[in-house]
Formats: C-alpha cells, sequence, structure tokens
C-alpha cells in the first residue's frame, strides 16, 4: 500500500488547459452519470490532463475519483503524477487483499484486473466514487467493472478512439467525443518531434489475418524471420539510423531473436525484450537502453504503452500491422522532444505508411468514433498497396551502372504499346530483358562480372514481374516465382550471347 504526498506544482500547457475547461464545461450540463471519452495524441500529456481534472474534481464535488489502467508501470506512473498535482492517492495493485471504506484517500490508482477481482470477492468498498478515469481506453478490459459504477461519470481517455476489438464499437460504452489538439499543431508548436519516414518496398502476400482482425504472428514470423527481410532490416538500419539510438518493433518473438542474432553479428550494440523477461531484466535492460547512446533494442509490442524514453532517435516497423492504435502507439515512442531532439526518423516495413497515411496528417476521429466499421472496412488492403508502389534503386547499386544513360524501363507504358500494336504480351518481358542485359554489358569487363551484376538487379526483376503480372491478370504466388526464375535465367543467357557476339 502506497500513498504518495510529495508535491511538486505543475503548470498546464494553452492547448491542455484549452482541453480542461472543454471537458468540465461539457460535465456541468450533462447528467451525473454520463461517460465522456477525451482524445489526445501520445506525448501530448495526457496523463498530467487527467491528474489536473482529478484535483480540480475532488476539490469542487468533495467526492472520490478512481483512475484505473491495465500495466503496473502505468499505474506507478500515474500516482506519482497524480502526487506531483497535489492529489494524495493509493495504489489499489496485488499486495492489497483487502481496503474498507476510508476517508484517508480522496483517489485511488487501480489495475483494472485486481480491481475487479477484489470487488468480486467483495474485499473492496468503494463508496462516494463520483469520477472513474479510464486511461488507454480503446483496450477493452475495462469493460467489465462499468457495471460497478453505474452512478459514477466515467471519462476513457485515449490517443485512438477506436476500439481493439471491431465487435464493441466504443461508441456504444461513450456518449461524446472531445478531441485535443492535432499531432501536426503539436509538432508546430515544439511539443512533439517531427518525423522523418522512409518506406522500403515489401510484398506482404504472405502474411494472414487472425481472428482480431490483425496479422498473426505466424506467418508475421514466417515472412520476418526470413534471411532476405532480416537483410533488407540491417541495411535499412545502415542507411538510416546507424549509430543512432533505435527501437525495433515486431510481431513475433522469434523475430526479435532472429533480429539480435543478426545485428549481434555485424558488430552492433543491442538486446531483445520480450513479455518473458522478468521485471529486474527488464528494468536492467531498459536503464541500459536509457544510458547508451547507439543502442538498439528489439522488442515485441511490449513496449507500446507506458514507455517513455525521449533519447530515441530512430524507430523501426519490422512489422506490419492494421491497428491504428498500434501505428499511433509505435511511431509516438520517438515523437517526445529535447532541447537537443527536433526529429527523429521512422523506418517502415510494413507499409504502414501506405495503409493508414503519415503519422502526422490530419484523421477525423470524430468520424472514425462514430462509424468504426466504415473506417475498418475501407483500411487499404496489401495488394491495392503493392500495386502502387514504384521500385527505385538504391544510390549505391545505382552507382555500379554508371556507364548506362538509362537504367528505366516501365512495364506498363511498354504493355500499353505491345497491346495496341498486338503483338504478345510476353514481349514486354523480352524487351525488359534486353534492357536489363544491355546496362550489365556495358558496365562490366566480362561476362563473369556481368553476372555479378545482373544477380544484384534481384528486387528489380521481382517487381517488373509483378507489374506484368497486373498488367495480364494472373497474380498467383507460383505464377510469378517461375517468372522470376525464368527472367533470371534468360538474362544470364543474353547477358553470354552479348559477350559472345564482342568476340
Amino acid at each position: 500500500m502506497q500513498s504518495n504526498t510529495a508535491h511538486i506544482e505543475k503548470t498546464l500547457y494553452d492547448y491542455q488547459l484549452q482541453d480542461l475547461n472543454s471537458i468540465f464545461k461539457y460535465l456541468e450540463e450533462a447528467p451525473s452519470d454520463v461517460n465522456l471519452l477525451y482524445q489526445l495524441p501520445t506525448g501530448g500529456g495526457k496523463t498530467v490532463v487527467f491528474s489536473e481534472i482529478a484535483k480540480r474534481y475532488i476539490s469542487q464535488n468533495k467526492k472520490k475519483v478512481v483512475v484505473l489502467t491495465h500495466r503496473i508501470e502505468l499505474s506507478l506512473q500515474t500516482s506519482n503524477m497524480l502526487s506531483g498535482f497535489g492529489v494524495k492517492n493509493m495504489i489499489i495493485n496485488s499486495d492489497v487483499k483487502e481496503l474498507r471504506d476510508d476517508n484517508e484517500h480522496m483517489c485511488y490508482v487501480a489495475m483494472v484486473e485486481t480491481l475487479n477481482n477484489r470487488l468480486q470477492e467483495n474485499m473492496v468498498e468503494l463508496s462516494n466514487v463520483g469520477l472513474v478515469i479510464i486511461d488507454e481506453a480503446h483496450y477493452n478490459s475495462f469493460r467489465k467493472l462499468f457495471k460497478y459504477f453505474e452512478s459514477s461519470i466515467i471519462l476513457g481517455v485515449t490517443a485512438t478512439p477506436l476500439s481493439s476489438n471491431i465487435k464493441l464499437p466504443m461508441k456504444d460504452n461513450y456518449k461524446k467525443l472531445i478531441v485535443g489538439e492535432s499531432i501536426a499543431s503539436l509538432i508546430q508548436k515544439n511539443f512533439l518531434a517531427r518525423a522523418n519516414v522512409y518506406n522500403y518496398d515489401v510484398s506482404l502476400r504472405s502474411l494472414k489475418l487472425g481472428i482480431n482482425g490483425d496479422y498473426t504472428v505466424k506467418s508475421s514470423d514466417e515472412l520476418y524471420g526470413n534471411q532476405n527481410m532480416l537483410g533488407k532490416l540491417l541495411t535499412a538500419y545502415e542507411e538510416i539510423g546507424k549509430g543512432t539510438k533505435t527501437l525495433i518493433f515486431n510481431n513475433g518473438i522469434n523475430t526479435s531473436r532472429y533480429v539480435y542474432e543478426v545485428f549481434k553479428k555485424a558488430g552492433y550494440n543491442i538486446r531483445h525484450l520480450d513479455n518473458k523477461n522478468s521485471a529486474s531484466e527488464r528494468r536492467e535492460i531498459l536503464e541500459w537502453f536509457a544510458s547508451t547512446p547507439d543502442a538498439i533494442l528489439t522488442s515485441v509490442s511490449i513496449l507500446t504503452t507506458g514507455f517513455d524514453e525521449p533519447t530515441v532517435e530512430t524507430i523501426i516497423l519490422n512489422r506490419a500491422t492494421r491497428s491504428l492504435t498500434l501505428y499511433f502507439q509505435m511511431i509516438g515512442r520517438g515523437s517526445r522532444v529535447l532541447p537537443s531532439k527536433s526529429e527523429f526518423s521512422v523506418v517502415d516495413l510494413g507499409n504502414n505508411v501506405a495503409r493508414f497515411g503519415m503519422w502526422d496528417a490530419p484523421i477525423d476521429w470524430q468520424e472514425i468514433f462514430h462509424f468504426p466499421d466504415f473506417f475498418l472496412e475501407n483500411i487499404k488492403n496489401d495488394e491495392d498497396i503493392e500495386r502502387e508502389f514504384v521500385y527505385e534503386m538504391p544510390p549505391d547499386l545505382r552507382a555500379k551502372f554508371g556507364k548506362s544513360t538509362n537504367i528505366e524501363f516501365d512495364i506498363k507504358a511498354e504493355y500499353k504499346k505491345i497491346f495496341a500494336q498486338g503483338l504478345k504480351s510476353k514481349t514486354v518481358l523480352e524487351r525488359s530483358i534486353e534492357q536489363h542485359a544491355q546496362i550489365c554489358v556495358e558496365n562490366s569487363e566480362d561476362v563473369f562480372e556481368a553476372r555479378i551484376l545482373a544477380k544484384q538487379l534481384k528486387e528489380e526483376i521481382a517487381y517488373r514481374v509483378r507489374q506484368y503480372s497486373y498488367c495480364i491478370m494472373n497474380n498467383t504466388k507460383n505464377y510469378k516465382e517461375w517468372l522470376e526464375e525464368d527472367y533470371e535465367r534468360k538474362l544470364r543467357l543474353n547477358i553470354s550471347q552479348k559477350f559472345a557476339a564482342r568476340m
């Protein structure tokens, strides 16, 4: 049992005060058992706002406040913040076996599961509770407690007012949504850092959707655990994040372990963290991460809430997600500002930006709150994202073709031309192979050198074959794989013929 009384005078920013006043104005006019939802981006200071709300509510109404969280770290952070506002509070955690109504505390911070168990066992008595504040309200674990607080005001607080369960929309539990400052505005006012976003072309065809509407861990592990993707991740880090404090998010423990091995082998300063680590291991790893300038931490969505390390400079999304909440939470981990930090990098290896839009783009939370089905049904699917992807040759590879004036070849334009002339569609690939062979020969001394160059075109070949298969409406995985192999074989042959003709 703990109660904190350390008192530091906290001041709120203008936008926080504005939201606070909107919330109180609404509550003054609403019935005393209304459910209200408040949205503010990660990094906007939700805990600060609701701590001030608790303080003001207790002094105005002489009623108790209960703050609910779903993670032990969040309980501690929240309790400390409330104490900072001069709100004497007590944490109801697993150590509290019994609590009879006391008037010493006007505020309690409770873990959902613990409080639910104690209330079911009648081991906790809470009377005169006027306000219940729910942190990270988009989680559904809180619903089971609503029945105990039917005559209280419930204030849910979240960065993303979209339920984690498609069948349980938030509008069923909350009457109104109050939307706070936008990410773009917080960046402009220097409360959040600016994100520099880098996308890498990734084919997600092999990913499968699970029962909860997001990609399964098994299919993610298969895709992100293979050598090709691990190589792509390492390259992306070396191109964009090298030497910076980096957080890598994965969708499976296996993937995270592979990432750890690959980076360790390459000589980088990396640790792995997942929910199997003990509390003391976790603390030790996070302390190491905080104090090591070039630290890389690879983890599995464990650090998406309640983790705050302002010195993070690079966020790598080494996974795909269809959860808008998770998307905002992962990027938000890099968005804290420091006197020495006004921007950070985001490396997207899961087509997430193409799926949800830029992290700081305007977003209509009212529409998402009122019509979540419409929003969820219109999330871009992976095939559409892939179609729009444009392959760009990396600068270091481009340099190897320095003697060639033209390295571009537009499959779609070529297909239209051939179709208009009534030629066979395969002609497109033949011309593409011819162009590839030409640039390999132009930049090589002999046939062996040219073949080594041709091998480095693997990604571009896969991209051209994919574009071609869209044109002819045959998009099966086996067919594309066969086409790629056939393309590579014909390219080697064409190169040999060109050198033979020279002789």
